[in-house]
């Protein structure tokens, strides 16, 4: 039953007390405000809501005697200062009540928000999209969040903070929701079209993607989206679920994967390196390595594989294996894949200057570089961008990928192979990909994968898989290049089984433009590894530089 009598300094401050701590902030301005309302204002009122404000603060941190007597000083300090009777008491009583109600019509909001950022959780964005009934749900992830938490969970709060606020800045005319510790929702209503909520949503991922500092740190976020249609899906739930998964989805650790002794300190170094990466391309600390394509029917080296190469500030060469993962994990390869692209054909332009005679440059392309739509727009930009002829460039992509979606693999292939860009399946052997998949594409090299190629001269296995390709690229009218040819055997027995290309340490490995110029102008060093007459290779370059 209510109680009708005035109110006690230590009934009032038992009753502030038992208010939950995360409540609290929330409701200390309107107790204030209220207090300076009722009373008069004065230095010694002043004190008393200072105490008020000291118990509110002591809840916070959970310090419950504390918190009670600050509160309870503080009411009978106000008691004493306005020298309340009975009838103050109760509406003293009914100020106290009037917090209460405050905080009872408003603890179901509070619970609904999430406590890092204040954006609504999970459930008023179910109950919204149920409300609606239809339109299309935008998730943004923030990996950095997930891989700063394992080792620095201030920073990792901070970071998503910022995000959460940048976004609903720019979308405030959506609802926001924070319904992951690393993923954002943006729900577009019935009264949005579908194809310009994506637009919006790739917008807002992009602009988000900007240098965020953060102690004397700069950190360039990376960020991932996916989305889902209400018509699509069943329920509310099942629709988060669905763009959750288009947002969050990526590819799964490798079979055997080593499992690190320090996992917190291989995700920091990790971190440090993708952000590091981010950088790369305007710290000027990215370059190419040129390796050698050798055609030993014409006794010359008719081209190079651009392979990039990272010397870093502090770390030095960092190795391809450690950071072309991470680079594919974070997103960068279509960034980093362009400049490749742009600085492989200016070299080969510059070849061509040189009078190093008719050379192609291989580039490898991503299943991410070639899933864009102006895949064949970018190709060509770049090629014309630096006069090169389409014919000096060749693109290498990997068997899986070029089988992942024959229609629109086949597509571009025959887009690009009309501008006269050479096509190049690179790993041949590997992808498990079936004949008839192939046998729709249209490319004109494949390369034998090195695993088939090693010790080729010994093992029945690798020789039967070696005269099939080989077999397989006449029939198709393709060339066949052997790569990862280490041992002077290997090349003679694939020469022997008719291949007629080959790439591989036994020639040259990976070197800089400057060196790379030079072994192509020694015919003495190219003949001694063919096992050919020298003048017949110098033959070959005058004839190609007089046609």
């Amino acid at each position: 039953m209510r109680r009708t009598g005035p109110a006690t300094s230590g009934d009032f401050a038992a009753r502030i007390a038992r208010l939950q701590p995360h409540a609290l902030p929330a409701v200390v301005l309107l107790l204030v405000s209220l207090l300076f309302v009722r009373l008069a204002t004065s230095d010694e009122n002043l004190g008393a809501a200072t105490l008020l404000l000291v118990g509110v603060a002591a809840a916070c941190l959970g310090h419950s005697v504390l918190r009670e007597a600050a509160i309870g000083r503080a009411v009978r300090r106000l008691r004493r200062l306005a020298a309340l009777d009975q009838a103050d008491g109760r509406s003293l009583d009914s100020l106290v009540g009037s917090v209460e109600r405050h905080f009872a019509a408003n603890e179901e909001r509070l619970g609904q928000r999430h406590r890092l950022t204040g954006l609504p959780t999970r459930e008023p964005l179910l109950a919204r999209i149920a409300a609606d009934g239809d339109g299309t749900l935008g998730i943004l992830f923030f990996p950095d969040v997930e891989r700063l938490s394992a080792f620095d969970t201030a920073l990792a709060d901070r970071l998503c903070t910022i995000l959460a606020d940048r976004t609903a800045r720019m979308v405030s005319r959506r609802m926001v929701a924070h319904v992951d510790r690393s993923q954002i929702a943006i729900w577009y209503g019935p009264d949005s079209d579908a194809s310009n909520a994506v637009t919006e949503l790739e917008a807002v991922r992009y602009a988000l993607g900007s240098a965020i500092t953060e102690d004397g740190r700069e950190i360039l976020p990376e960020i991932r989206c996916g989305h889902a249609r209400m018509a699509d899906t069943a329920s509310p739930d099942a629709l988060l679920a669905r763009a959750r998964a288009a947002a969050t989805l990526g590819p799964a650790a490798p079979e055997g994967a080593r499992v690190s002794a320090d996992p917190i300190a291989e995700v920091r170094d990790r971190f440090a390196i993708e952000q590091d990466l981010r950088q790369a391309i305007a710290r000027h600390e990215l370059s190419l390595h040129y390796q050698p394509l050798i055609d030993s029917a014409d006794a010359r080296v008719c081209g190079a594989e651009a392979l990039l190469r990272w010397t870093h500030t502090s770390r030095g060469m960092v190795p391809p294996s450690t950071f072309i993962p991470i680079m594919e994990d974070a997103g960068l390869s279509e960034e980093i894949g362009l400049w490749v692209l742009n600085s492989a054909c200016r070299e080969a332009r510059r070849w061509q200057t040189a009078s190093l005679g008719a050379l192609r440059v291989a580039v490898n392309a991503s299943a991410h570089q070639l899933a864009r739509p102006d895949v064949r727009a970018l190709v060509e930009r770049s090629f014309r961008r630096h006069r090169l002829p389409a014919s000096a460039l060749e693109l290498e992509l990997t068997e899986s990928a070029a089988t992942q979606d024959t229609e629109h693999t086949r597509a571009l292939f025959d887009s690009l192979r009309a501008l006269g860009v050479t096509i190049a399946i690179d790993d041949f052997g590997t992808g498990f990909s079936s004949l008839t998949a192939l046998r729709t594409l249209a490319f004109d090299k494949i390369k034998i994968d090195r695993q088939f190629v090693t010790e080729v001269d010994r093992r029945r296995d690798s020789q039967a898989i070696c005269q099939s390709i080989i077999a397989l690229g006449r029939g198709l009218g393709a060339r066949v290049l052997a790569e990862g040819v280490e041992r002077r055997e290997e090349y003679l027995w694939l020469r022997q089984h008719g291949c007629t290309h080959f790439q591989g340490f036994h020639f040259a490995r990976p070197m800089p433009p400057a060196d790379f110029e030079a072994f192509v102008r020694a015919p003495d060093t190219l003949a001694a590894l063919l096992a050919v007459d020298p003048t017949a290779i110098q033959t070959s370059i005058s004839k190609r530089l007089t046609a």
